[in-house]
C-alpha cells in the first residue's frame, strides 16, 4: 500500500484520467471494480447529466470513484460540487482553473482533493489551497494542454521536489513500464486516459479504438498553437480543415467555435471523423490490443513489479 491507495482506498495507484463529454458509468465502474479509481469528468455537461452518470455507476461499482470539474469549462462548478456531496463520493479532481475556493466545504465534508496542475508553481499552489494530492501532466497528454510544452519526465521529479503532497504522474503512460518509470521519478502513482479508451469496458465508437490502434510513435497531431489553446489528438478529416484554418489564420473565438465539445461527442461517441475530433496523447502508439479493464490494470503492475525487480538486480 503506498499514500495513493490508502488516501483514495483503491487497490492499485492506477487512476482514470476525467474524459470530459465522453465520460460515462461503465468504465469509470470497471477501472474501479479492477482495483483503480474510476473518474466521470464532467467537461460541460449539465449538473442534471453528471449526476445521472453518478447513479449509474453507483450502481455498477461500490469502490471508489471519482469526478473531474473542468472550473474554467463548466459553467456549473457549484452544483457540480454540490453533487459529489450529495452522492457522497470521496475524490474530486479539480483542473482547468483556481481550485481554491471549493476547498473548504469538500474538506468539509471529508473528499479527497486531487488537482492537476502541469508546473511547480501551481502544484504549490494546490498544496496551499488544502489539495490532498496533485496530477502532474506532461505535454504528452491527450486533450487540452498546457501552452508550456514541459514533458512528464521533466516535470514529474520537479513537482516532487516541489511540494510534499503526494504526485500522480500523467501523459505518456500506458502500461508497466510507465508505471514503474513514474514510480521511480518520485511519483506515487499514475492517471491514464488514453490507454483506457482502447479497452472492452469503454464504450466509445469503433472507429475512435481502430484509430488508436493505429497509431504510432509520431501519430498525434497538435493544434491550437497559434491561439494559445494547444489540443493533442487523433488525426482525422476534420482536424485537417482545422489546421488549415490555423495556417490561414484563425481567431481564438473561431478556434474555440471549431473545437466545441458537440465534434468531440460526434467523434468518439459516433464515430463521425469527417465532422469530428478525437483526443490522443503519445502513448497511443503503444496502443495495440483491446483487453478488459481488469486484464489491463493487472497486467500493468505484474509489469511494473517486475521492472522494478529487473533494475533492483542492476545494482547488487
Amino acid at each position: 500500500m503506498n499514500q495513493i491507495t490508502k488516501l483514495l482506498g483503491i487497490s492499485f495507484p492506477i487512476i482514470q484520467g476525467g474524459m470530459g463529454n465522453i465520460s460515462n458509468a461503465p468504465l469509470a465502474a470497471a477501472v474501479s471494480n479492477a482495483g483503480g479509481l474510476g473518474m466521470i469528468g464532467a467537461g460541460t455537461m449539465t449538473p442534471k447529466e453528471v449526476e445521472k452518470i453518478i447513479v449509474e455507476t453507483k450502481e455498477l461499482t461500490e469502490k471508489p470513484f471519482g469526478v473531474n470539474i473542468a472550473i474554467s469549462v463548466n459553467p456549473h462548478v457549484k452544483e457540480l460540487v454540490g453533487l459529489v456531496i450529495k452522492h457522497g463520493i470521496k475524490v474530486i479532481s479539480l483542473s482547468a482553473g483556481n481550485p481554491a475556493p471549493m476547498i473548504p466545504i469538500l474538506k468539509e465534508n471529508g473528499v479527497k482533493i486531487l488537482c492537476v496542475v502541469a508546473t511547480v508553481l501551481h502544484a504549490q499552489k494546490a498544496e496551499a489551497a488544502g489539495a490532498d494530492m496533485v496530477v502532474a501532466e506532461g505535454y504528452e497528454a491527450a486533450g487540452i494542454n498546457s501552452s508550456l510544452e514541459t514533458t512528464t519526465f521533466a516535470l514529474i521529479p520537479q513537482v516532487v521536489q516541489g511540494v510534499s503532497i503526494p504526485v500522480i504522474a500523467a501523459g505518456g503512460i500506458g502500461d508497466g513500464h510507465g508505471l514503474a518509470a513514474a514510480l521511480m521519478l518520485g511519483a506515487s502513482g499514475v492517471q491514464m486516459g488514453t490507454r483506457f479508451i482502447a479497452t472492452k469496458e469503454a464504450p466509445f465508437h469503433e472507429n475512435y479504438k481502430q484509430k488508436m490502434l493505429e497509431c504510432n510513435d509520431h501519430g498525434t497531431v497538435v493544434i491550437g498553437r497559434t491561439v494559445g489553446k494547444i489540443r493533442r489528438l487523433l488525426p482525422s478529416l476534420y482536424i485537417e480543415k482545422v489546421l488549415q484554418k490555423e495556417k490561414e489564420g484563425m481567431s481564438v473565438q473561431e478556434y474555440a467555435d471549431m473545437t466545441t465539445e458537440h465534434y468531440h461527442v460526434n467523434g468518439a461517441i459516433h464515430g463521425n471523423m469527417k465532422d469530428g475530433f478525437v483526443n490522443g496523447g503519445q502513448i497511443a502508439g503503444l496502443v495495440s490490443d483491446v483487453p478488459t479493464v481488469e486484464e489491463l490494470l493487472t497486467n500493468m503492475m505484474k509489469e511494473a513489479k517486475n521492472r522494478i525487480a529487473v533494475v533492483s538486480g542492476m545494482f547488487h
